[in-house]
């Protein structure tokens, strides 16, 4: 395996949840968001998308983006959020999934690899699923897990911790979180 990309500052999830708690959305807001987006009309707005050329992904720029607009046009309309609120979400999540699947498309052009298989809780992203299944036309092997697999990373290492925990596995106190630790 070798990795080709990476996020620089934030991730997809936590774009999905900070800009859904924005709008009003209770944590998890990704899964609510992208219920809500259903709804709405994804090119209704458009907010700025990171200028990162390599195949590292940056999301920071985005909310920042969502933040100021939302504050702009609430200065305008006190009630924008509510009177725009499903147009609000499919918006944030088109522009969230068009960030991924540029990435992947660039990913895919640069090793010849067309083979994709996606994992973690973005997965479970509704546009994102149809946007890579309809990647198959054009050769595409996807590999989307079924729903119910789509798990929050979050939740994937808290099951390792409970195993490690029942299999008596511990670690001293000294032990430091190393967030930058490489592959």
């Amino acid at each position: 395996m070798e990795v080709i990309g990476t996020t620089i500052d934030d991730a997809a999830g936590e774009a999905f949840d900070k800009a859904a708690k924005m709008i009003g959305i209770d944590y998890p807001g990704g899964p609510r968001l992208d219920k809500y987006a259903e709804l709405g009309n994804p090119h209704k707005f458009k907010f700025a998308k990171p200028k990162v050329t390599n195949l590292d992904f940056s999301f920071s720029g985005l909310k920042t983006s969502i933040l100021y607009n939302i504050r702009d046009w609430k200065k305008e309309d006190e009630r924008f959020v509510e009177n725009h609120f499903n147009d609000l979400c499919a918006s944030i999540r088109h522009t969230i999934v068009d960030i991924l699947m540029n990435k992947l498309e660039m990913a895919s052009k640069q090793t010849g690899i067309k083979e994709i298989a996606i994992a973690g809780g973005v997965s479970a992203n509704s546009e994102l699923r149809r946007r890579l299944k309809e990647k198959e036309t054009e050769g595409w092997k996807v590999h989307i897990p079924k729903f119910e697999y789509c798990t929050d990373n979050a939740a994937m290492v808290a099951i390792a911790g409970k195993y490690s925990f029942d299999n008596k596995i511990f670690s001293n106190q000294r032990i430091a979180a190393d967030p930058k630790l490489p592959w």
